[in-house]
């Protein structure tokens, strides 16, 4: 059932940023007068289509290869290759009859509309939910590093106070990409004395490896919350709201040292000590091979806050969260063309898009937070001046205004042709990294 709900969400997410990015070059095409032949979500490659319909002199439809959609513009070179059209004399509907500046709204208005949609969708989420963070004046204990950040130097229980000099207000900014992105500097107290901690310029590479949540999370104490039924806590007789004291004799006072007291004996049998009440109380537990014994952490001991909005006040604040998403999406393709992070780490396909983002459980939240963030990321994606993208062509059209003439039909034909070779070869990468992710995690 998981994976149905993530293709049906991955489906789902997709089918709407595609169509209201060919819906940018549709209305923009329509607007300057120039014919519209085609409007598909997803492509008919070979001529098979799932459903199709004509509608004043436009085929709308639904292709069978989920890899995107395409709007075909009369008059236009792109992913058809209809030469024999471009060889017929122009005609005043055709879109190399307009000038210049109106084929360059026509081309960017795909991406136009997906930074839009990604703005409402990140305002109407702000405005509605409002921002619920932890204040990190609230983490009484602390953090626990995982991996990624015990490799980097951080330390349990140490306190960041600040990153690149400014005062860290919300914990969640110590996992935004203000940090992730590398070369910051963290400001610890540690024991009563500051420490500076640097962070790596390829720490996304660890990072994509090990998971968000093996950097930096809250040090909490292991204090029982809901106990797994059947599981080998409740076997035990452990309950909800004890707290756990010890493991085979070594102090588990908080959650980070418990996990990696667990990791260390799987499928062995422990003896925990935990208070219940005022009352000491021993508790032999079989440890699973994923190194748990199956409860949840309580986590009333961490507080948080929600700051909410008005629905202007809600606009510049979502508009801040979209535009972040695009100029950290770009900073992570820079860092990906100067080496300091590898494409394997950096690139998702749909494959895990499905699945470490939407994920296998229904959260219209979640659905469309991601989603919002897909808008972005997909505007950024055609920005890329690689012929066949809007980017290319937008590149090709500046030419021409600067030069005064257009580029020969010939080298266009080229530039595509070139474009198409370009994006199968990081369309087959991309979902080969997805497929090897899935068999190797």
């Amino acid at each position: 059932m998981d994976v149905v709900v993530m293709i049906a969400q991955l489906i789902l997410g997709l089918s709407i940023l595609i169509v209201l990015h060919e819906l940018g070059h549709f209305l923009t095409a329509r607007y300057f007068g120039i014919k519209v032949e085609k409007f598909y979500l997803f492509f008919d490659a070979w001529g098979f289509k799932l459903f199709s319909i004509n509608y004043k002199g436009c085929e709308y439809g639904i292709g069978w290869l989920p890899l995107g959609g395409y709007v075909k513009i009369a008059g236009m070179i792109d992913e058809s290759m209809d030469t024999e059209a471009m060889a017929q004399p122009v005609q005043d509907y055709e879109f190399r009859s307009k000038p210049a500046w109106q084929r360059l709204i026509v081309m960017l208005g795909g991406v136009t509309v997906n930074i839009f949609l990604g703005i409402f969708i990140f305002w109407m989420l702000t405005f509605k939910y409002g921002e619920t963070y932890i204040p990190n004046s609230e983490l009484k204990y602390g953090i626990a590093p995982g991996i990624v950040g015990q490799q980097i130097g951080l330390q349990a229980g140490d306190k960041v106070t600040e990153i690149n000099g400014k005062e860290l207000v919300r914990f969640g900014d110590l996992r935004s990409s203000d940090v992730l992105l590398g070369n910051s500097t963290l400001t610890v107290l540690r024991n009563g004395e500051k420490k500076e901690i640097a962070i790596p310029a390829n720490i996304l590479n660890t990072v994509s490896d090990y998971g968000i949540d093996e950097f930096v999370s809250p040090r909490i104490i292991s204090k029982v919350g809901e106990v797994v039924s059947n599981g080998n806590a409740e076997k035990a007789g452990l309950k909800t709201n004890d707290q756990i004291l010890e493991v085979n004799g070594q102090e588990a006072v908080y959650s980070d040292q418990l996990r990696t007291l667990l990791a260390d004996q799987k499928n062995k049998e422990v003896e925990l000590i935990v208070l219940r009440a005022t009352e000491k109380v021993t508790l032999p537990v079989k440890v699973t091979s994923e190194g748990t014994i199956g409860f949840a952490f309580n986590l009333e001991g961490i507080k948080t806050e929600t700051q909410n909005f008005t629905l202007l006040q809600a606009l510049p604040a979502g508009a801040s969260k979209a535009w972040g998403s695009l100029t950290d999406n770009a900073k992570g393709l820079g860092k990906v063309v100067k080496g300091e992070v590898k494409a394997t780490k950096a690139f998702s396909g749909p494959v895990e898009i499905a699945r470490k983002l939407y994920g296998g459980t229904w959260d219209w939240i979640k659905f469309w937070s991601i989603t919002g963030l897909l808008s972005m990321a997909l505007a950024l994606m055609n920005l890329l001046p690689i012929p066949a993208l809007d980017g290319g062509h937008a590149v090709f059209l500046l030419i021409e205004m600067i030069k005064g003439k257009p580029l020969s039909d010939k080298f266009m034909e080229r530039a595509q042709m070139v474009g198409f070779v370009i994006l199968a070869t990081l369309m087959v990468f991309v979902l080969g990294n997805d497929i090897f992710k899935v068999f190797t995690k």
